[in-house]
């Protein structure tokens, strides 16, 4: 299944942005339709799935990465108890993807193995470069990951 940016027709009861027409022109374009930032896909029965957020991708050397989809493996590893996956600066590439990640209780999994685990799943531009152990990921209280406040601990390099 492949994944897509989420948009649907939009009508008088969505006239835009008040008093702001260039952020009314960025989301509902000139056909109408509302570009809700959103990624996802249809499945089967063509039910629709909303996998992460356009803005969140990580864009490494012109590929997109969509965090969620790294966090999903992160947390499937039975030595991590939570996961957050954001883009790092880097010359070369433009970003790449870090993570933080929270150990289990007693475990001692290494940033290595984390990055074998994540390397075996995916193709080359999808890999975790850096991981950085953390005791918690900062949640708002909906639960939603708060990547911003993860990227900030990036720019001051506070890693750990």
């Amino acid at each position: 299944m492949s994944s897509y940016s989420y948009c649907r027709k939009c009508n008088e009861q969505c006239p835009g942005y008040l008093n702001d027409p260039e952020a009314t022109a960025r989301t509902i374009d000139k056909e109408g339709w509302l570009h809700t930032g959103d990624i996802g896909y249809n499945d089967d029965d063509d039910e629709l799935f909303i996998v992460d957020r356009l803005k969140e991708l990580i864009k490494y050397k012109g590929y997109q990465v969509p965090p969620a989809e790294l966090e999903a493996m992160l947390l499937a590893h039975p030595n991590i108890s939570d996961a957050a996956v954001v883009a790092m600066k880097d010359e070369l590439a433009g970003e790449i993807p870090v993570a933080f990640v929270v150990r289990s209780d007693n475990s001692q999994v290494t940033e290595e193995e984390i990055k074998q685990f994540i390397s075996k799943q995916v193709v080359f531009y999808k890999r975790i470069k850096r991981v950085f152990f953390v005791e918690s990921i900062p949640k708002a209280p909906s639960g939603k990951v708060l990547r911003k406040t993860l990227r900030e601990r990036l720019a001051f390099g506070l890693e750990n």
